[in-house]
């Protein structure tokens, strides 16, 4: 009878040991379970915090696209008067160049024994409008200017200086022996009903 006693409560024990075992691991499997879902809700935080931190990185002046230095400006700049007047200036002396290559003048420095020393000239082309005005030879310390009017009186007195004579048809310069060989320029100058002037110079050798 002791024994079934005894072989009875070592069940009942053995049962229980059996029960509690079971618990146990069951306990252990709800704390594994939600250990995972903690780890599982633990994501990266999305908050505007974040978000901001990264639009300023992104806005840095380091990651912008544009390689345009900062205060630049890739705007035309505007034409000053100061920058417009060069511009004046040389179309002006552009369009005095290009009368000045319409004006040719021949000197024929063949010698005339008759008529001493002298040089003749003629004018083959000029500007339309212009007139011979004044002519001018200049060497050393000698300049010789005469007007058209005195070139003419010249052609009929024979003065040294520039002569014209035969309305115009005959256009010379007589000088003194003293000038023979020195070198200078013989210029001439034209002008128009405004008042404008053009000149032509050539530098010669006297004969």
């Amino acid at each position: 009878m002791m024994n079934k006693k005894s072989v009875g409560l070592l069940a009942a024990s053995l049962a229980i040991l059996v029960v509690m075992s079971a618990c146990g691991n069951k306990a252990d499997t709800g704390n594994a379970n939600t250990t995972n879902e903690g780890t599982v809700t633990e994501a990266p935080s999305n908050s505007p915090d974040n978000n901001a931190g990264n639009a300023e990185e992104s806005m840095a002046p380091g990651n912008t696209a544009s390689s345009e230095p900062a205060g630049e400006s890739t705007a035309p700049e505007s034409s000053t008067p100061e920058n417009a007047a060069p511009d004046a200036t040389k179309s002006s002396n552009a369009a005095g160049e290009n009368a000045n290559e319409e004006i040719l003048i021949i000197i024929d420095q063949t010698e005339k024994p008759i008529e001493g020393n002298s040089f003749d000239f003629s004018v083959n082309k000029r500007p339309e409008g212009y007139m011979l005005s004044k002519m001018e030879w200049k060497s050393g310390k000698t300049s010789i200017v005469n007007t058209t009017q005195e070139a003419i009186e010249h052609g009929g007195n024979g003065e040294d200086g520039f002569y014209i004579s035969g309305n115009g048809q005959f256009m010379g310069f007589f000088y003194p022996d003293d000038l023979k060989g020195q070198k200078g320029d013989v210029t001439f100058t034209f002008v128009n009903d405004a008042g404008k002037e053009l000149t032509w110079k050539k530098t010669i050798t006297l004969k």
